[in-house]
């Protein structure tokens, strides 16, 4: 398994790592959600599919713009969790007095169109579970 993230440089480094990872054969690939990776989101999703790579991304756009899988906090909760901090803040608790949270809410998405387009069956379970699921 190949991650990709903001290390790898440019745009010729993610093709040469993609170039790497199907060499190998039996690989895959993670992007790490960061702001590199989202700026070549869509490079990833095409190289992904044209290798015929399974690859899970850290945010669910990459599956809404046609890459496999996604398995990610779920930031809309995170955000609520936030305005709350802010509130408490403004009211006069010390921010050092708020507990740290961690996330607590996770969603998996999965596009079935990405899956057969790389000849990639994925387990019936697995879909079960999803979250959401493009088809």
């Amino acid at each position: 398994m190949t991650i990709i993230s903001a290390p790898c440089g440019n745009a010729a480094h993610i093709e040469s790592a993609f170039d790497a990872v199907a060499r190998e054969g039996g690989g895959g690939i993670i992007g790490i959600p960061d702001t590199f990776i989202v700026e070549h989101r869509d490079l990833i999703i095409e190289l992904a599919a044209w290798h015929h790579l399974p690859a899970v991304y850290g945010t669910r756009d990459f599956v809404q713009r046609g890459g496999l899988l996604a398995y990610s906090t779920d930031f809309e909760r995170i955000f609520h969790r936030a305005a709350s901090y802010v509130d408490q803040t403004l009211r006069g608790v010390r921010p050092g007095d708020l507990p740290v949270q961690a996330p607590d809410k996770f969603t998996l998405s999965v596009n079935l169109r990405a899956a057969g387009a790389i000849g990639l069956a994925l387990p019936a379970n697995l879909i079960a579970r999803a979250d959401e699921v493009i088809e």
